[in-house]
């Protein structure tokens, strides 16, 4: 049986297949909806439901609580029509336009770059370029038929390698595979590339970034994309961590406040005496909140840990006046959050 799915707000009509999601049939569709981890996980393709009814399907209840399903909000990833049905929900177009791809790569290079960062570096075969966005993930197809998405920390200019961005997590199978056992030369298979996280270059207006940990990979693929292509829009980036070996890669936005117009915020929320830290302190978006209380004019990129993206989203809207419109964000969600 097919359903038929309106988007109110843009007039546009696509068919679901019986047991099919909205995002999945959007996207065969060739329409191109707002998400990031496909799994109910982390919030990016969150809507609204307007006419009829859907099969809510798995999802954390921190990510669509039941106060919200009430309002109508459903998270279109996991959504499945019951029938036909209209909703709200934003379009991205330029994502669409460019091909998703299974293609084979080599490891070329692994650089440690923390105790817990490992940087891999990887070669696509001779005749084979990725065409993306900077922003954008990919998801690496393991063996055992699961995946792991990881964004990707080169712009679409610099595309010798692909570089991914892998963050240790204890007990985690594959980071312990990466950090333990893999090796320079290995083949990985991988998708892509994926994902609505990208500089909308349409707007004038300022931007402000919020990144946690190695949510820095995709915010240094849009920086450095723009930085090429002399985007003079004003961008201050707010790179948190716990500790200041946290931001492994501290001494590139550094280089990057050279240009007119960046300014470059570390923010550690944990240091040491031993560390010697005399910087900002606190939470990564509380630092944001003291320097920007009124962001009505503003765009808002944030990428890291869940609690990050969702405290910042909440804030900014309610307390610094931000249009929700204006908040984009790839919520870096682990195997076992979405497991959960």
């Amino acid at each position: 049986m097919t359903h038929q799915v309106t988007i109110r707000n843009t007039g546009h009509q696509f068919p679901a297949q019986e047991g099919e999601s909205i995002l999945q049939a959007a996207l065969n569709a060739g329409l191109v909806l707002p998400y990031g981890c496909r799994d109910g996980a982390c919030g990016t393709c969150k809507g609204k439901l307007i006419e009829g009814k859907l099969d809510y399907g798995r999802h954390s209840e921190k990510v669509l609580t039941p106060a919200e399903r009430e309002q109508g909000y459903a998270l279109f990833c996991q959504g499945k029509p019951l029938g036909d049905v209209v909703i709200e929900a934003r379009e991205v177009r330029r994502a669409g336009d460019i091909p998703v791809k299974k293609l084979p790569a080599r490891v070329q290079r692994m650089q440690r770059a923390a105790d817990d960062v490992m940087i891999l570096h990887l070669k696509l075969p001779a005749n084979e370029r990725l065409q993306f966005l900077p922003g954008q993930y990919v998801d690496l197809l393991l063996k055992d038929g699961t995946r792991r998405s990881f964004s990707m920390g080169n712009a679409p200019h610099d595309d010798e390698f692909v570089q991914l961005h892998v963050r240790h997590v204890a007990g985690g199978s594959f980071t312990d595979h990466v950090f333990a056992t893999m090796k320079e030369r290995d083949i990985v298979r991988f998708e892509g590339p994926l994902g609505t996280f990208f500089l909308r270059e349409e707007s004038d207006k300022p931007i402000v970034f919020v990144a946690s940990g190695t949510g820095f990979a995709p915010i240094k693929a849009i920086v450095e994309a723009a930085l090429q292509k002399g985007v003079t829009r004003p961008m201050t980036l707010y790179w948190g961590g716990r500790r200041p070996k946290d931001l492994y890669l501290d001494e590139l936005p550094k280089q990057w406040a050279a240009h007119p117009g960046f300014k470059y915020v570390p923010v550690i929320s944990d240091a040491l005496p031993e560390d010697g830290w005399s910087g900002r302190t606190g939470f990564v978006h509380r630092a944001v909140m003291q320097d920007f209380p009124d962001l009505s004019g503003h765009q808002v990129y944030a990428c890291g840990v869940p609690i990050m993206v969702d405290s910042a989203r909440r804030d900014f809207v309610a307390q610094c006046r931000l249009p929700e419109n204006e908040f984009y964000a790839d919520s870096f969600t682990t195997a076992a959050d979405k497991a959960a």
